[in-house]
């Protein structure tokens, strides 16, 4: 049985979450390349939101002249309101004072705003004492902010806020030269919107001085002073134009957008690390076959069984790629769960970011303030657009997939690790002699911490709401509440990826070693039998059982060092020559001494040809194992073992007080395992891990054009 070929492989329509995360990227390049935003109230993208938030891209308006009337318009309606005595809402100068006032109400600490302990004299020497007196942050990130601020001018140029141009000008002034306000990271219930938070930049465009801000050259500033030096006019906010501020959910969204960005990568991600792992434990890509999904059609299973069996192109080490289904195979017939039901797993995952990024994508052009400004009927709407529940739907369900693409991740990990799973490879991992070298046992331990901590975080917020403001707001959405675990599922499940990739990269070049080491004892097979003066009638089935013996015994001594192994393997296969000497000599054994000697002499060639494999895997594996893998796993190992010089762990050789063994050269500086995984983290998460992924998924997609 063959797989499908290509002409009825899915196309990259039905592929829709790699096919939209490249073009997002190449949005997100050409958005770097520009250093250009503009915004004109519909057609922002979280593209653009992470350009903004992350990069430093600067923001214009949009040029339309429809922009400026919808704006003036709604403005010229609330006043005509007003001034025929119509209860709109707070219709005072002082009222819109009054609504930043009491919303400025959240905790920031002396670390938060870069100014001196407020410690009295006698205090001082008890404070002194307290080593953790720095204290956590309690501000949210600049990326955060920096986000929230665009999407909250996005939405006021829409026009349904009353809100005049020249309020929207003064925070993209502030955006554009990079002071961002320092706003508390709790206290909003994302109910009337994120009214807290938002209250914050209010209070810097109005030139607070109990306002800070953080400045371009990293020091903070009150926000009086920021303005003064900026030569920026303080705001009097006019009527309407305090709740057209903290009135919406733009803190909420921009998070959200932020958090999607990250977990759609990690979705991708998934799907890789699954084709490598496919790979390190010489599993089948028929799985992925897109028969398979054909027969229950769930357009995400369609999509991850598709990549993923793309990702396996060209793999020497995957059974089932592009090649009829070899029945007689050996090792197992079904790879266990954690591979074989991968698509089936993560296609649900996939939906479910799809719709979370097509609701989200829908809040960032939306006006979400109160009351509204519907000049086409010249009615004022009272309504409840500030509630974010859409937004904590799609967070409570992303930090859930998450925790579904963890468990998936943590299954994968454990079985490639642990020497009763993995089909041969040396236990923990370990390069040298596994009685002294637990090389990925910690990783296993760290794992089963992250994934425990993913669990807890995938638990829903939205089923925590209590009544607030007096019983008005007695549902709430607490979007920003989800946002903030979903942020901290996302620093774990990193976590969980960078020390995949590590074990991946591990296992991939001690499954190489595995190959070629037993490929060289069935070459070097014939020699054996005439050295020990077999009769030549003999050596073609004494190979063959031979061959078949050590192949299948050595998978089993993976927990014993290398002379231990050798001797188990080369005392297994004296049945085999006695046997098959009796079967085609009529009865008639080889020479005892014979054996004895033939089993000495392979004990001790095996030896040194796997020390010979060793030792070149050591010095050349950048060049050896690339040979063996998929397109995917080509890609991401070189990414690993070249440009972020992460190379294979050697073992204990590599500790950093242990002292060099004579002759054996070591990479300096030694690092510990934590410190290599670290660097892997770190990339994944500064851009360089994401620029791989989407070279990877361009490549998928190009493949399956052609």
């Amino acid at each position: 049985m063959e797989p499908l070929s290509k002409q009825d492989t899915p196309t990259a329509d039905a592929r829709p979450l790699i096919s939209s995360s490249v073009l997002a990227w190449d949005a997100l390049q050409d958005l770097l390349q520009d250093e250009q935003c503009t915004i004109d109230g519909s057609s922002l993208t979280i593209a653009s939101v992470v350009a903004v938030a992350k990069y430093g891209v600067l923001t214009q308006l949009s040029n339309d002249d429809e922009i400026h009337k919808r704006m003036n318009d709604s403005v010229s309606m609330l006043k005509t309101h007003l001034n025929s005595g119509h209860l709109v809402y707070d219709h005072l100068e002082d009222l819109q004072r009054a609504l930043v006032q009491h919303q400025n109400s959240g905790v920031l600490t002396s670390h938060d705003i870069g100014r001196p302990l407020n410690v009295s004299v006698t205090d001082h020497a008890l404070h002194s004492r307290d080593l953790d007196l720095g204290f956590s942050t309690n501000s949210m990130p600049m990326s955060w902010v920096r986000a929230s601020m665009l999407i909250r001018c996005n939405s006021i140029i829409r026009g349904h806020s009353g809100v005049r141009m020249c309020v929207a000008q003064a925070i993209l002034s502030f955006l554009n030269r990079n002071i961002i306000p320092v706003v508390p990271l709790r206290g909003s219930i994302s109910a009337s919107g994120d009214l807290s938070p938002l209250s914050y930049i209010a209070g810097a465009i109005e030139g607070s001085p109990d306002i800070y801000v953080r400045l371009a050259n990293g020091n903070i500033s009150s926000a009086a002073e920021a303005l003064k030096d900026a030569g920026i006019e303080p705001m009097n906010l006019q009527a309407k134009e305090g709740l057209g501020l903290l009135n919406g959910t733009a803190f909420s969204a921009a998070t959200a957008s932020l958090a999607l960005h990250q977990s759609r990568d990690v979705a991708l991600l998934s799907q890789v690390l699954t084709a490598m792992s496919v790979e390190a434990m010489q599993g089948s890509a028929e799985p992925f076959w897109p028969q398979i999904a054909a027969m229950r059609p769930h357009p995400g299973q369609i999509e991850a069984a598709a990549n993923i069996l793309s990702f396996l192109q060209d793999s020497k080490l995957a059974k089932c790629v592009g090649s009829p289904k070899d029945t007689k195979m050996t090792g197992l017939f079904q790879d266990r769960y954690a591979l074989r039901t991968a698509s089936q797993w993560i296609g649900p995952q996939i939906e479910d970011l799809l719709l979370a990024t097509s609701q989200i994508h829908t809040e960032i052009n939306s006006t979400t303030d109160n009351p509204l400004m519907d000049v086409e009927s010249d009615h004022v709407l009272h309504g409840g657009n500030f509630q974010a529940a859409v937004v904590t739907s799609a967070m409570d369900r992303t930090r859930l997939c998450l925790e579904r693409l963890g468990k998936m991740l943590f299954s994968q990990v454990t079985e490639i690790i642990n020497p009763m799973l993995n089909g041969g490879l040396p236990a923990n991992l370990c390069a040298d002699d596994p009685s002294l070298s637990f090389t990925c046992k910690g990783i296993d331990i760290n794992m089963a911490s992250y994934q425990s901590e993913l669990g807890f975080l995938a638990n829903p917020v939205g089923n925590h709401v209590q009544s607030a403001e007096m019983h008005n707001q007695a549902i709430n959405s607490l979007a920003l509440i989800s946002l903030r675990y979903t942020f901290q599922a996302l620093d774990t499940i990193y976590m969980m990826v960078a020390a995949h990739l590590f074990v991946l990269c591990q296992a991939l070049d001690l499954r190489v070693l595995q190959v070629e080491f037993l490929e060289s004892m069935e070459e070097n097979s014939i020699d054996w039998f005439t050295d020990m003066q077999a009769p030549e009638e003999l050596h073609a089935t004494l190979k063959d059982a031979v061959y078949t013996r050590i192949k299948s015994v050595w998978i089993t001594t993976n927990t014993a060092d290398l002379d231990q192994r050798c001797k188990v393997t080369a005392d297994a296969v004296i049945p085999d020559i006695i046997n098959t000497s009796a079967k085609v000599l009529s009865g008639t054994s080889l020479e005892s001494t014979k054996l004895v000697e033939f089993r000495a002499n392979l004990q001790a060639q095996m030896q040194v040809q796997y020390e010979l494999s060793r030792q070149d895997l050591f010095e050349n594996h950048q060049t050896i194992t690339p040979k063996f893998l998929g397109n995917a796993a080509k890609r991401m190992y070189n990414f690993v073992r070249g440009d972020l010089g992460v190379k294979l762990r050697r073992g204990l050789v590599e500790h950093p007080t242990q002292q060099p063994l004579l002759g054996v050269e070591v990479e300096e500086p030694r690092k510990s395992i934590g410190s290599r995984i670290s660097v892997i983290y770190e990339a994944l998460r500064d851009g360089r891990g994401s620029a791989v992924l989407m070279a990877i998924a361009e490549e998928s997609l190009r493949e399956k054009d052609t």
